[in-house]
């Protein structure tokens, strides 16, 4: 089968399309014949070397690739899925079979889900792990109805689902976005948009006098945005947070691994987005040959939704 990998850490040079034997699904698992993968921020966290540490334990060549969706093709013994069903997954590229951008991939049935209604493979091949980073985050959080949320990157592929699942769930949504992307953030249903930057804590809190519940940054802006959270209250960091806390806010890291076997949560967010409660957003499709293209892409900036690597 062919897979995106690398064998040495770097820029996107070192991405190249592999020929790798066709992994065999194991007790409670399933094998997925992928049509989509997205490409995410930790695909390229991985080929950079940030991990090596890590990654030291599982031979080269490395796959990378959190979530996908395609047909099912084989099932293990005891599997609930059955050939032909066409699903999403979230993948853990951190262990021997690497991650999803591969033709077959095998996962444990807890990390997948049904496609949403109405949704293409391509589509759904967004939404897995970004949705599962927000799902985990709103619940770390714990907001009721009625109290406010602050998304920091509201425009982008996390943050996005961000807005549209606080306000699925009852949330005062105030969310920040380039004036290019006011528009669009104000789609997702947020009540109010706030000039992004250096300064959008303090937009936060005009828009907020007595500062927001909770806070979801996905913007990575850390300690600079604490200044729009209450005093006693919370925000969930979607990478690590560098630096100290004030005012008894607590601190929440948002670790996805942590939700990748939360198959009612995956389920759920595909009635939310069959319903049109999310917004399955495919920035642009590459071969896997064009991998490298795609990375360069992401690390340029400026993407507003996935960009999906199609087999």
């Amino acid at each position: 089968m062919r897979a995106v990998a690398f064998s040495r850490f770097g820029g996107p040079e070192v991405l190249e399309v592999v020929e790798l034997p066709e992994p065999e699904p194991g007790p409670g698992e399933v094998r997925i014949r992928a049509v989509a993968a997205a490409v995410n921020p930790t695909d390229t966290v991985l080929r950079s070397g940030a991990r090596a540490e890590a990654m030291a334990q599982f031979p080269p060549p490395w796959i990378p690739g959190m979530d996908l969706a395609g047909v099912v093709d084989a099932t293990g013994p005891d599997s609930r899925w059955s050939a032909g069903d066409n699903v999403m997954a979230i993948v853990l590229p951190m262990r021997a079979q690497g991650g999803a951008q591969a033709e077959l991939v095998v996962v444990p049935d807890d990390a997948v889900a049904p496609v949403p209604e109405g949704a293409t493979l391509h589509e759904a091949a967004t939404l897995p792990m970004n949705g599962l980073t927000v799902r985990l985050a709103l619940d770390l959080l714990a907001l009721e109805p009625g109290q406010t949320l602050a998304v920091t990157g509201a425009a982008g592929a996390v943050g996005g689902y961000a807005v549209e699942l606080g306000v699925a769930e009852g949330l005062r949504v105030i969310a920040d976005a380039a004036p290019v992307d006011r528009d669009l953030v104000a789609g997702f249903g947020a009540d109010e948009v706030v000039e992004r930057g250096s300064d959008v804590a303090a937009a936060i809190r005009a828009a907020e006098p007595g500062g927001v519940d909770g806070l979801i940054d996905a913007a990575v802006m850390g300690p600079d945005v604490l200044g729009a959270v209450r005093d006693g209250g919370a925000l969930a960091a979607v990478r690590s947070f560098d630096g100290e806390s004030e005012r008894g806010i607590s601190i929440h890291a948002v670790l996805v691994r942590d939700y990748a076997l939360n198959h009612q949560a995956l389920h759920g967010l595909g009635r939310l987005a069959g319903g049109g409660a999310l917004s399955l957003r495919v920035a642009d499709t590459y071969d896997p040959s064009q991998a490298p293209d795609a990375h360069r892409r992401l690390e340029a900036g400026g993407v507003r939704g996935r960009m999906v690597i199609t087999f």
